[in-house]
């Protein structure tokens, strides 16, 4: 599964999985899509960089290749909305952020190709996530899925206004121990950038499937506005100046979780 994701694995109770890392759409589908799609523009851009001190920690990395434009790995198979009311983007996307079509005038992803993508596409990496939580999970008592995500910070068709810089979701604290969601609070509050815990976005597909505090798997996702670390205009450049400043507090975040972790 090479072309699908990257794994680095550690032994600590820590996994970090970043779905929307990936910027890949395969060369057989690239026809199908507009110029803009190809931008890619929706991708959660330099997580891998941003999050580089995860190996320190002794953590588990599993980052997505293909582009959530080809599938979205943080959404239900079914395509269920996560949100019911709410302006959202779907398991096989056909409009980016902003609006534009995705696809090319009738190259639209019919029923049968979408559960193809499933099979192809989605699946291998769910099994991957849940492999590797069964393993951290035979090794320790409780375990964290951290689940990183980046947005734009000014998405009108998604949300009113410019969202805060840290958005922390636990489902409303139903995917996470109270003391590790309160851990990752402090470390935010501590900090210079504005947060939220279970705000606008409360935690994806992932978040919510994966995390079963009563089995020993506690899901947080955080989802941060791109502008904290990088350009949000194409090309989208990552700014060593500003990560410099966040970077510390995405640590302080998880090192605050393990702890609380540790008491458990």
């Amino acid at each position: 599964m090479d072309d699908l994701y990257t794994l680095q694995s550690g032994e600590a109770p820590l996994l970090i999985s970043i779905p929307h890392l990936g910027c890949r759409i395969p060369a057989e589908l690239q026809p199908l899509y507009t110029e803009q799609a190809l931008t890619v523009a929706d991708t959660d851009w330099h997580l891998d960089r941003l999050y580089d001190f995860a190996a320190q920690l002794g953590a588990t990395v599993l980052g997505a290749k293909l582009s959530r434009y080809v599938i979205d790995l943080n959404r239900p198979p079914n395509d269920e909305s996560l949100y019911p009311g709410q302006t959202t983007t779907g398991l096989c996307p056909a409009e980016t952020f902003r609006g534009e079509p995705v696809y090319r005038a009738g190259c639209e992803p019919d029923a049968r190709e979408k559960a193809r993508r499933v099979t192809d596409y989605w699946q291998p990496y769910h099994d991957r996530l849940r492999a590797e939580l069964a393993r951290l999970r035979g090794r320790h008592a409780h375990v964290v899925l951290w689940e990183a995500h980046s947005i734009a910070s000014v998405l009108p068709r998604l949300f009113d206004g410019k969202l805060p810089d840290l958005n922390l979701g636990t489902q409303d604290g139903r995917t996470a121990a109270p003391a590790l969601q309160a851990a990752a609070v402090a470390a935010a509050a501590a900090s210079p950038f504005s947060w939220v815990a279970n705000g606008r976005l409360k935690g994806g597909y992932i978040t919510r499937h994966f995390g079963a505090p009563h089995d020993g798997v506690h899901a947080l996702q955080l989802e941060m506005c791109q502008s904290t670390y990088m350009s949000e205009r194409a090309p989208f450049a990552y700014d060593e100046v500003r990560a410099a400043c966040v970077q510390p507090v995405l640590r302080a975040m998880i090192e605050g979780v393990l702890r609380a972790l540790a008491t458990l």
